[in-house]
């Protein structure tokens, strides 16, 4: 691989691919938005919108692009998640940058999905099921990975999908729970939980960016890679492990909080076929990531 497009160049996800890529001698060609370019450095830096796509055909079709890394997607968290039109527009927007993939000469199309859309695919086909809003979001990655399937599949473009389960890390700003839970933590304030006995994972952003790095580099065509620790556990256990190395003084109340999810068994964040045909293995321990991303928060909200 000598040179991708990145979209979602400013993103948690997408910044974190682009220093990887940079790592590996990649040219990296960056579309985000024009209002954070001063973000990244030494790259070519190209403004874009979700919506308009095409617009940057000319500026692209020059370049002998291999690899396109779409990271973009509006509502990923919060309150965008819930909204229906938005993650259905993402949708649309993913295929229309395959599209654009397409024309401009490349090779293959590599995207950020979530184990979302395995439980969002759950809770639709569980009788009686009374799913979150959440489940919006992921199902609008669900049909962002079916469509891509079919559109890549026809065009002749090699689609690679990652599902990550929960990165995490420096970089991060949005309002997820593990990030918001160290900034509580930071500012003493009310620690409160599900019973947490769902089963979860958490992944480090620089073990993320490797995958993807190696997803575009050598992953098979229409094949998924589902990114996690590895060390997949009930979320009490996690939440455990953060009061433990964070805040042992912090009392966390277990249970306050209802939870609408699906429970996952274990089996669903099973990653050994990423490490299999990737040679990949997240190297970043829970304790190590989250006392980085600590350090990063207070430097960060100065």
């Amino acid at each position: 691989m000598q040179c991708a497009v990145v979209t979602g160049a400013n993103g948690f996800i997408g910044n974190a691919v682009i220093k990887e890529l940079q790592k590996h001698g990649v040219r990296v060609i960056a579309l985000g938005h024009n209002s954070k370019k001063n973000i990244l450095h030494n790259i070519k830096y190209l403004s874009f919108e979700l919506e308009n796509v095409d617009q940057i055909y000319e500026e692209l079709s020059c370049e002998n692009v291999e690899v396109f890394y779409h990271f973009a997607w509006k509502g990923s968290a919060g309150e965008d998640r819930a909204d229906s039109a938005l993650q259905l527009m993402n949708a649309k927007w993913t295929v229309d940058c395959l599209r654009l993939a397409k024309k401009i000469g490349c090779r293959r199309f590599v995207c950020a999905g979530s184990i979302m859309e395995k439980e969002a695919f759950e809770a639709a086909y569980m009788q009686e099921n009374r799913p979150g809003m959440g489940y919006i979001y992921g199902s609008g990655k669900l049909a962002a990975h079916m469509m891509c399937m079919s559109v890549a599949a026809q065009l002749g473009v090699e689609l690679v999908w990652g599902r990550i389960t929960n990165a995490y890390g420096p970089g991060e700003v949005s309002p997820r729970m593990l990030n918001t839970t160290i900034r509580k933590i930071i500012a003493k304030e009310p620690l409160q939980f599900t019973q947490g006995i769902q089963n979860y994972d958490f992944v480090y952003i620089e073990d993320v960016a490797r995958a993807f790095y190696l997803m575009g580099d050598r992953g098979k065509a229409f094949s998924h890679y589902l990114i996690g620790s590895s060390e997949a556990k009930p979320l009490r256990e996690f939440l455990l492990e953060l009061k433990e190395t964070l805040a042992p003084e912090q009392e966390f109340l277990f249970g306050d909080v209802p939870y609408t999810g699906v429970m996952m068994p274990l089996e669903d964040f099973d990653c050994s076929f990423t490490e299999r045909e990737l040679g990949f293995k997240a190297e970043v321990s829970f304790k190590k990531g989250v006392c980085k991303t600590m350090e990063w928060i207070k430097e960060y909200d100065k």
